[in-house]
């Protein structure tokens, strides 16, 4: 059975965790298409400099360092989106939006975990600054939680420049802004209102910190709520633009699925516009992350508007076995052949034409101790008669033809 560690996103599977992962990445390959994307990979190991020069993205202490046979400095890939980005932009501006899909493995370094592997399911969709695309993308996001079962899930938008704008007069130091974002985060008003009144700030300013968290529910309700929190030009375009999302996630008929989050903060900083998460029910950690990165382009010498969000793998299966979506061990069905001695010839070129023809097959002498699900259709074949078991009852055939027509009845090819 496998075992999840839920926060750390680690899984071990054995081989029925396996399939129901690789049946999810499937799925994930398959909608990502739908909507335009093509797959690409990224490498696994990554030169030092690619993260280590770029500010606002990979904490350097997260990362998980190599050497090679040559003395370079190497880590080992903690995210997808810059690398992405940085071979779009060393091709110049592209002249056409460009939309990638990846399945990849993350390598993080946690004080409390260690080394932490996880796999990534995620989309990036370069060269354009539009809305519309901004709504699409959350689409897909709501897509692929919808079609993997779930109903009662959520989608928090919020907008990375609202706390940009708010600290930008503030005058903060980094370890006044870290302490103010894991507040806000946290949404933690107990201590934020003391942390706040030490700080040399108008009072207009320490009131909008204060209810910046408390900006959450329904995109109406936090639009009544917010007019008179807005303190520059700035933060009224960061509204209008996520007013803009909503309004065309609504045309999508997903509006029960929305939730506005002004106090949200995503820990890469290169985040420009629109963030969001995904959140289903008795799961404390978002499924799915992402948002609009306009200026992570800029460090390599090229504007490249984007947007992208990627879907943590394993802890979302870990979601779907607890809700009951995919039963926590998975009985695949198989065909299980045994033959008399005199058949062996036979019962290996009937189970090769099977496996042509897609059927995962196990072949035994009759003498072996075969163990075998309840739902496995057996096979025998033996001098007097060939014989094939499956929910039908027990049922003779005498050709190949004659076996495919019992299976396809069964549900088979």
């Amino acid at each position: 059975m496998p075992s999840y560690q839920i926060g750390s996103a680690k899984a071990e599977y054995n081989a029925e965790g396996f399939k129901r992962r690789e049946t999810l990445i499937t799925q994930f390959k398959n909608r990502f298409s739908t909507y335009g994307y093509e797959q690409i990979r990224t490498s696994t190991f990554e030169s030092y400099d690619l993260y280590s020069k770029l500010t606002g993205t990979v904490n350097k202490d997260d990362m998980v360092k190599v050497i090679d046979s040559s003395g370079k400095v190497l880590v080992m890939r903690p995210d997808v989106t810059i690398p992405i980005t940085r071979m779009v932009a060393e091709g110049g501006m592209p002249e056409e939006e460009l939309r990638y899909f990846y399945i990849q493995d993350v390598f993080r370094s946690t004080a409390s975990n260690g080394t932490k592997e996880s796999t990534q399911a995620g989309v990036e969709c370069l060269g354009n600054n539009r809305p519309e695309t901004d709504a699409e993308v959350i689409m897909l996001a709501i897509h692929n939680l919808k079609e993997l079962g779930f109903s009662n899930f959520k989608i928090e938008i919020g907008h990375a420049g609202f706390f940009k704008s708010l600290i930008a007069p503030a005058g903060l130091n980094p370890s006044e802004i870290e302490q103010l974002q894991s507040l806000i985060q946290s949404k933690n008003i107990v201590e934020m209102v003391p942390f706040l009144e030490q700080l040399s700030l108008t009072e207009d300013l320490r009131e909008a910190m204060q209810a910046i968290p408390m900006l959450y529910g329904t995109p109406r309700e936090v639009m009544q709520q917010i007019s008179d929190k807005l303190l520059n030009e700035e933060m009224h375009k960061n509204l209008n633009n996520l007013s803009e999302i909503v309004d065309i996630l609504e045309d999508y008929e997903v509006g029960e699925h929305i939730v506005l989050n002004l106090g949200l903060i995503n820990n890469m900083n290169y985040y420009s516009d629109v963030i969001f998460q995904g959140f289903v029910e008795q799961v404390g950690h978002p499924l799915l992350m992402g948002g609009r990165y306009n200026n992570l382009g800029d460090q390599y010498g090229v504007h490249l508007p984007a947007i992208g969000f990627a879907i943590e793998v394993d802890l979302l299966q870990d979601a779907l076995v607890h809700k009951g979506q995919i039963s926590e061990v998975t009985m695949a069905q198989q065909l299980i052949m045994t033959y008399e001695k005199i058949k062996q010839k036979e019962a290996i070129q009937t189970a090769q034409f099977l496996r042509e023809d897609g059927f995962p097959v196990r072949i035994f002498p009759e003498s072996s101790v075969v163990t075998t699900n309840p739902i496995d259709i057996k096979i025998t074949l033996s001098e007097g008669v060939n014989t094939i078991t499956t929910k039908e009852g027990t049922q003779t055939f005498h050709n190949y033809q004659a076996l495919l027509d019992i299976l396809k009845r069964n549900g088979g090819r």
